[in-house]
């Protein structure tokens, strides 16, 4: 299974995202991006790749442990970024970025010591991913746009690991499903 462990904004801030991102796609060249669809927005604590399903058990308990052991946190999307020459583009976030950054050093130490390899560590950055590209693109605009928005605060309260399922139809623009496959109660609460 492809697996990652995610944040999820919850319907509110997503539709309030939908109204921003109607709002770039009305920018100059914004059909040569491909923007990602709203099953698709979350914020990737760790990214674990295609997992064995015989390491799913160990890793769901440990990373059960890790959202028991982290209290839920405000946090907000705010502003947004580009990767590479324009390839991705990003919304941020804002609240209690060191909760975040906690809970992913502790969802990637969750599948190292269940065996996942991880490959090098990198200090997260916490994104949304809205858009790519296979090209290179001028961001300037979007991101500038980016700059002035900011949702709603929301208190994290969840974990989860969602399932990444590619596409597999070859048609032009398909996007990736994202399944939950498990979610735990930060704090130990709900």
């Amino acid at each position: 299974m492809r697996l990652f462990a995610a944040v999820l904004p919850p319907e509110d801030v997503v539709h309030e995202l939908a109204a921003e991102i109607a709002k770039l796609k009305q920018l100059p060249g914004a059909e040569r991006l491909r923007w990602t669809n709203r099953p698709g927005w979350h914020f990737t604590l760790a990214f674990y790749g295609e997992v064995d399903e015989a390491v799913v058990p160990d890793l769901s308990t440990r990373l059960g442990r890790s959202a028991h052991r982290t209290s839920p946190f405000p946090l907000a999307l705010r502003g947004g970024g580009q990767f590479g020459r324009g390839q991705v583009l990003w919304v941020g976030a804002d609240g209690d970025l060191p909760a975040l950054r906690l809970l992913a050093d502790r969802t990637e130490a969750a599948a190292v010591k269940s065996g996942v390899p991880m490959g090098e560590h990198r200090r997260y950055l916490a994104h949304l991913t809205v858009a790519r590209s296979r090209d290179s693109v001028n961001a300037r605009p979007y991101v500038e746009t980016l700059k002035t928005f900011t949702s709603r605060t929301w208190t994290v309260a969840e974990l989860h690991l969602v399932r990444s399922n590619l596409p597999r139809s070859g048609v032009a623009g398909e996007q990736p499903r994202y399944e939950t496959v498990a979610r735990w109660a930060l704090g130990g609460a709900g």
